[in-house]
């Protein structure tokens, strides 16, 4: 976290002093090597050995599952980083109005918002710091940070500009609602236990008597706020419009990113912090988890935008994970449902990057080929690219041989240990609803004739070409043989969390 930090302020010091024209040339480089970096410090960590106490007087744990989350936000930032790189999707003058001459002035004398790399540095620092924060308010420090830059840069995008401050204000207000009921639900719990520290706050739950007003309250609205991130229902309805009007790269940043720090800081929250109280949360969770995955199986199928049709796809497989969060109950059976979601976040992670890589080089006249029926024939355009994202859809659905066919498997195992195996059947379910809207943008690309005004496939920077080859063979791998990263996972799950 201090190399990514570190590396950010060194990024907003670049913006104030280098030149215009070298700004740039060294932002991409310290970007990819404090990235690269912090995760070498993560692994030799995990060799060395992984902590069994608190550090910084008990704010911050790096413990397994903390060290696991971190390697997973650090590869999926490092791809989501050569995206950002490619030129072409951010605004050469973001306080321009929209269409006027000093837009135009901005792009005919190439200007560039060089501060995306300290902000995503920035956010990415957030990311680390929340699914290892020990107390509440680290957690709403770190979930602040993660935020904000988010915030900002989901209006840079280049093309849509209305739609992109459109989404940009959206996230702001709603993120900053959700904020509000995590620290108001800090406060209460606070006033509850007498205590920040979540494992003082679980130690609490048996002594206090009197104050169950405060604890429940308490709980709810710092669920709120976690679910919020998660976009689990009813709390997705930011997603589908922040999704389809950010850049599209910062889209695959938010869609993985934020989704693996949000569960594990969720996790964290509910099973160190509220441990004690999981039979009055399981039922709750249990209601969010069926709804979140019959929302967002539903509703992607009335949708013609692919952006929205991948942001309700993240708002079902969100349901999914949520199955293996009420998988609790016995030690091992914690440590399977843990081991299972891990897994699931690298997986969905990955391929969620290679999709929306994609997305990009599919491309109009006006920019990238947003509508459903602009993708017909593409099979026949450019075989090779719509092959590669019948794959990545593929796993979406969880077809075996892919990596979110593992992904499911271990998640809904765990939950049928644990006893949760009408959660299971509705996830079934909802899995063979999303197959449906998976396969019909197949067909639609090799099974219908390309428009004669049909978009272009550009030809993807090297950049962008290492992405979809890595998340193409990440996908193949972890669906082949996915046992490193499944005895990965389960170590990092053996010691659960750090109290």
């Amino acid at each position: 976290m201090l190399v990514v930090f570190g590396a950010a302020i060194v990024g907003v010091l670049v913006e104030a002093f280098a030149p215009r024209y070298l700004r740039s040339a060294i932002h991409l480089p310290l970007t990819l090597l404090s990235l690269a970096g912090a995760f070498a410090l993560t692994v030799w960590q995990a060799l060395k050995g992984v902590p069994t106490k608190p550090a910084a007087m008990g704010a911050v744990a790096v413990d397994g599952p903390a060290l696991f989350i971190w390697g997973t936000i650090l590869v999926l930032a490092f791809v989501s980083v050569m995206l950002i790189n490619d030129e072409g999707h951010f605004v050469a003058a973001a306080a321009a109005v929209p269409g006027s001459a000093e837009e135009e002035q901005a792009l005919y004398s190439g200007a560039a918002h060089t501060e995306i790399y300290p902000l995503v540095l920035f956010a990415v620092g957030g990311m680390l710091l929340f699914p290892a924060s020990n107390d509440l308010l680290v957690a709403f420090v770190a979930l602040e940070v993660m935020s904000l830059p988010l915030y900002l840069l989901c209006g840079l995008a280049r093309r849509r500009r209305l739609l992109s401050q459109e989404a940009a204000v959206k996230y702001f207000l709603l993120g900053a609602f959700s904020s509000a009921f995590f620290l108001y639900g800090t406060a209460l719990l606070y006033g509850y236990a007498g205590s920040i520290d979540l494992a003082r706050i679980n130690a609490a739950l048996g002594t206090v008597g009197g104050q169950d007003t405060l604890l429940y309250l308490g709980a709810g609205m710092l669920g709120v706020g976690l679910l919020f991130k998660i976009g689990a229902a009813p709390f997705q309805a930011w997603k589908p419009d922040v999704y389809q009007g950010s850049p599209t790269p910062i889209t695959a940043l938010m869609a993985s990113g934020t989704l693996v720090a949000a569960f594990g800081a969720l996790l964290r929250v509910f099973w160190v912090g509220l441990g004690g109280l999981d039979w009055d949360w399981s039922p709750v969770l249990w209601g969010v988890a069926i709804l979140t995955m019959v929302v967002g199986a539903v509703l992607a199928i009335t949708q013609t935008d692919i952006k929205r049709m991948l942001a309700y796809s993240s708002i079902a497989h969100g349901g999914f994970l949520l199955v293996g969060v009420v998988a609790t109950g016995t030690a091992a059976q914690n440590t399977s449902a843990l081991s299972g979601i891990l897994f699931y976040l690298v997986a969905y992670g990955v391929t969620t990057v290679g999709a929306f890589a994609v997305v990009t080089m599919v491309r109009d006249a006006g920019g990238e080929a947003w509508h459903l029926s602009r993708w017909a024939g593409l099979g026949k355009r450019s075989p090779l690219l719509a092959a590669v994202f019948a794959f990545f859809l593929l796993a979406f659905a969880g077809i075996p041989l892919t990596s979110g066919f593992f992904g499911k498997y271990a998640v809904f195992q765990a939950a049928v240990s644990g006893g949760a195996t009408p959660l299971v059947i509705v996830g079934v379910v909802a899995s063979a609803v999303a197959a449906f809207f998976y396969v019909r943008i197949i067909v639609l690309m090799f099974f219908s004739d390309p428009a004669a005004d049909g978009p272009s496939v550009v030809l993807p920077s090297r950049g962008t070409a290492a992405v979809v080859g890595f998340a193409a063979l990440a996908t193949v791998v972890l669906g082949v043989y996915p046992e490193p990263v499944l005895h990965l996972a389960h170590s990092a799950a053996q010691s659960l969390f750090v109290r």
